[in-house]
């Protein structure tokens, strides 16, 4: 396998910047959504994972976002008592708190991501599939916690 490259200091700069610009036109669209609600990219988030991971826990979900209980229990909060989530005691362990997406969240959950899988989708398309699995590298190198990495290894949907 050949070593890769040198990167130049222009390179890397372009590189973050491009994250910069990628992330703000991602987001756009979902953000003036969610405001509708007086929701943000915290509560995104929540929706995302939780419809993504129907009956995870509050601490598996604590896990992904890597945010204070706190913050966790401010958005969640908002997100329940407006009928987005349901909290369900564990079946097991009652004091454990199962989340899943009421049939509202599941449509605010399809509604905020259908621009950003149009995208993503577009992208691909465009860029072929050898930069879409290097994409994917990137990506994966970026993530700085190994077991973070370890779940795209086992990743099937």
């Amino acid at each position: 396998m050949a070593s890769p490259p040198s990167l130049r200091e222009t390179e890397l700069r372009q590189g973050i910047e491009l994250l910069f610009y990628g992330y703000r036109d991602f987001t756009h669209e979902p953000d003036a959504m969610l405001a509708k609600y007086g929701f943000g990219r915290a509560h995104h988030r929540v929706i995302y994972f939780v419809g993504r991971h129907p009956g995870m826990s509050v601490t598996e979900l604590l896990g992904i976002l890597r945010i204070t209980k706190q913050s966790l229990s401010r958005v969640l909060g908002q997100l329940v008592r407006q009928g987005f989530v349901l909290q369900t005691p564990g079946s097991r362990d009652r004091r454990q708190r199962l989340l899943e997406l009421t049939k509202n969240g599941l449509a605010l959950e399809r509604d905020l991501s259908e621009n950003q899988r149009r995208r993503v989708a577009r992208a691909y398309r465009e860029a072929g599939p050898d930069a879409v699995e290097g994409f994917r590298k990137v990506m994966l190198a970026i993530i700085g916690d190994v077991a973070d990495r370890r779940h795209f290894d086992r990743e099937t949907k």
